[in-house]
């Protein structure tokens, strides 16, 4: 499944970068020298072999003409900032960034270039190891998460675009819930719900988010592709673009992807119990999700509609349930 708004190059352009960032070594010369990373969906991704022996991970932008909803305006600063941040934190495995070019001068969108993990994604290693093990790792993803949301920031909202930005977080939510449905009013995108009617269950719920005053560092995408580990040991989290400044129930660990009830990255977080306002919050952050899978299948233009039906059930059962409470 691959998205339109991939930046892919060419060997000559991409060697162009590389010698930018490595001016010591070259790319490799041999044909496997640029492999293309192909589990991403927004951002080209690239295996580079360096004529010194190593290896590092290429990550380009979209094209800058590429349409993409408000809240992906210029992530990829949000990305490097956010990495560069986290890494002061050992507990945090996130990779060194080796290289970042905004300039637009040797290619038309932003890159950097990062440390490669040498481990495989929890994603592939699903199914593939004893119990023990993968009960082990699902808890340290909790743990690496918790870690995540330690820092602390100045306001709510997203380092990006500064339109979705607000002192308090209610308000900032607001403006980052309303961005998603202006996305999809763009694309005349129709839900199973009309658009007013999920906006009052928004309004209805909204009081439960005053009780949030300090903005905490939220990864947002930290989902099994996301995370990768060796033998028993997490040793990797990538894909910081979506991080904003929010709530730490907004995380995916408090998604019920991972399961019903409570799961071993809450026990590995070290959250448990939930209040009714908690739970309130999190079907909004749930609603919120399930709108932006929904309204990026019009942007990325999928070749299956996996995300497209998974989201419209997902949106389902979220809005039952804020209905109902």
């Amino acid at each position: 499944m691959e998205s339109k708004t991939k930046n892919l190059k060419t060997r000559s352009q991409i060697a162009q970068m590389t010698a930018r960032a490595f001016p010591e070594t070259t790319l490799a010369d041999h044909e496997n020298a640029i492999q293309e990373l192909k589990d991403g969906w927004f951002n080209a991704g690239y295996l580079i072999q360096l004529a010194d022996g190593r290896e590092v991970v290429l990550k380009i932008a979209p094209p800058a003409g590429a349409e993409v909803m408000q809240y992906e305006k210029d992530i990829m600063t949000t990305e490097v900032h956010t990495m560069r941040l986290v890494k002061a934190n050992p507990r945090i495995p996130v990779p060194e960034i080796h290289f970042y070019d905004p300039s637009h001068e040797v290619c038309d969108s932003s890159y950097f270039f990062m440390e490669k993990i040498t481990g495989d994604t929890l994603e592939h290693l699903k199914g593939h190891l004893p119990a023990e093990t993968w009960t082990e790792l699902e808890q340290q993803t909790g743990q690496v998460v918790r870690e995540i949301n330690t820092f602390q920031g100045t306001y709510f909202g997203y380092e990006g675009n500064e339109k979705l930005r607000a002192a308090t977080w209610k308000d900032a939510f607001l403006k980052i819930f309303e961005a998603v449905l202006e996305d999809a009013e763009k694309k005349d995108v129709q839900f199973d719900f009309s658009y007013q009617e999920i906006r009052d269950t928004l309004h209805r719920h909204l009081p439960a988010l005053e009780d949030i005053t300090s903005p905490c560092l939220v990864h947002w995408d930290g989902w099994n592709p996301n995370f990768f580990a060796r033998d028993d040991k997490i040793i990797g989290i990538i894909d910081f673009e979506r991080a904003l400044w929010a709530e730490p129930l907004m995380e995916a660990q408090f998604r019920p992807f991972f399961g019903e009830g409570i799961t071993q990255q809450m026990r590995g977080y070290g959250k448990t119990e939930f209040t009714f306002a908690e739970e309130q919050r999190m079907h909004l952050y749930s609603l919120h999700l399930g709108l932006v899978m929904h309204v990026e299948c019009h942007y990325r233009h999928y070749d299956t509609d996996d995300i497209f039906n998974f989201s419209r059930t997902f949106i389902a059962d979220t809005m039952q349930w804020l209905k109902e409470h």
